[in-house]
């Protein structure tokens, strides 16, 4: 039987557990959504200089896409170590990943340097990023859901969610800036190194902060459970206690359906973000006219908002539930579409500004209440593989080719109609799924394995549980 919960622990040390995930995840942000940015801005023209400037886009964009394809492959070798050493230790390597990758990437030469070579190492590099960032997100938010309480968990879950608009205003404000008062010359020639660079320091200042925050109380209970187990249970128990050693194994047997819900609530999520943030840069400067200072300032001012609305957003999901806030977000997302181009098309920076706005406000509707929501469908050791799973192998499928999709539609149809509807349906899956879910905002993470899951584990001997 599963153990009373843990009591909450006192709110300074809260606190510091919270800073030290928003910190993290803000860094690795950050170098994420640099390389985004910077796709859209100048890796067109410096590592694939032989194509025209559109489907020089879309190659840049191809390699911005690749590190999608590593998150689902960190998800999992994170999130297998992590449900058994811990979630600690597997934030500090993931940070060390990123940073030394964004660092290589402000030295990397360019195709004029070393031709074809360039754009393949852009490759690998960008590979590393999400390898990194597929692990990161899931240890950053258990880290603070499993420290928490259920009464506050939306939350206190939500501020590591603001770590990702936090390093897009970063990224975005470090750009802004060095397009501002560099030449496009000598921006295209060294100044997009500055920013990579940077990220250096930063991960200096990271590491430093998260290796002084504690071990989650909630996991440390589950392991010592799990190895009293091993020492007393009888030879059919032990069997059974085989799934422990491979958390996949577990998730895959017990919670699919609750991956699937989370792989369908990121399809709105993750689709919109993306064409909001990133493809953005494009449609604003080839098809509306806008300079690439404006569109950078429209969207650092609506990521400054976004982080604003993020902790709100969480917080109304303690109060009315995960499920309503964000399906309010979903189909938020998906009627704000048409509004949202025909305001860009007018080229003025106040409809931009408004446009980008309101729909990053909408998506946090849907980002706040999901760290809380998908830490709660999964027992303890097997939930930061479940939690992983669930949101990195969406991110394939959903904002890997969103950029890429938006641009060859653009290419395609010269119209922004077929993006606009693009994003509808994507809001349309992530209505379904989350619609056919289950509510999870009372449950206990101490005792979730006895409430959460596609086949209810109360129904089985409460020994055979993997906690």
């Amino acid at each position: 039987m599963a153990s009373a919960p843990t009591a909450p622990p006192p709110p300074a040390n809260l606190k510091r557990i919270v800073a030290a995930s928003l910190i993290g995840t803000t860094i690795e942000w950050y170098d994420f959504f640099l390389y985004g940015s910077a796709a859209a801005l100048v890796f067109n023209k410096l590592f694939f200089p032989e194509s025209d400037p559109l489907v020089g886009t879309l190659l840049s964009f191809l390699t911005y896409a690749v590190g999608f394809a590593a998150r689902p492959i960190g998800a999992l070798v994170f999130g297998h170590y992590g449900d058994r050493l811990g979630r600690k230790k597997l934030l500090v390597l993931s940070l060390l990943l990123m940073g030394g990758a964004t660092f290589a990437i402000g030295l990397l030469p360019t195709h004029a340097t070393i031709g074809s070579a360039a754009p393949v190492l852009l490759t690998v590099l960008r590979l590393v990023q999400g390898f990194a960032l597929g692990g990161e997100w899931g240890g950053a938010v258990l880290l603070v859901s499993e420290h928490g309480d259920a009464r506050r968990r939306g939350f206190w879950a939500s501020w590591p969610q603001t770590g990702a608009p936090a390093g897009q205003l970063l990224a975005t404000g470090v750009l802004s800036l060095l397009t501002a008062v560099l030449s496009e010359s000598a921006f295209g020639s060294w100044g997009w190194r500055i920013p990579f660079l940077l990220s250096g320091v930063l991960v200096i200042v990271g590491l430093w902060i998260r290796l002084s925050v504690d071990e989650s109380p909630v996991f440390k209970q589950a392991l010592a459970q799990a190895e009293a187990r091993k020492s007393t249970r009888t030879a059919q128990a032990d069997a059974g206690a085989g799934a422990e050693k491979l958390p996949l194994v577990s998730v895959m047997r017990h919670h699919w359906r609750d991956v699937l819900v989370a792989m369908g609530a990121r399809m709105a999520e993750n689709i919109s973000y993306y064409v909001i943030t990133a493809f953005i840069l494009v449609y604003a400067t080839t098809s509306a006219g806008v300079s690439k200072q404006t569109a950078l300032n429209a969207v650092l001012i609506a990521s400054a908002v976004h982080f604003a609305v993020i902790p709100g957003w969480g917080a109304l999901s303690d109060r009315i539930g995960r499920r309503p806030v964000y399906l309010l977000g979903a189909a938020g997302v998906g009627l704000w579409m048409f509004p949202f181009f025909s305001l860009i098309d007018t080229g003025g920076f106040g409809n931009l500004l408004l446009a980008v706005t309101v729909g990053l406000v909408l998506h946090g509707a849907m980002y706040a209440p999901q760290a809380a929501f998908f830490s709660e469908m999964f027992a303890t050791r097997m939930r930061y593989s479940g939690a992983s799973i669930g949101a990195q192998f969406a991110s394939v499928a959903a904002g890997a080719p969103a950029p890429l999709i938006a641009t060859a539609l653009l290419d395609a149809y010269g119209s922004s109609t077929p993006i606009a509807l693009y994003v509808i349906s994507a809001a349309i899956l992530t209505l379904i799924a989350v619609g056919v879910a289950k509510e999870t905002r009372h449950r206990d993470l101490a005792d979730v394995e006895r409430s959460a899951g596609a086949e209810p584990t109360a129904a089985r001997p409460a020994d055979a549980h993997t906690v």
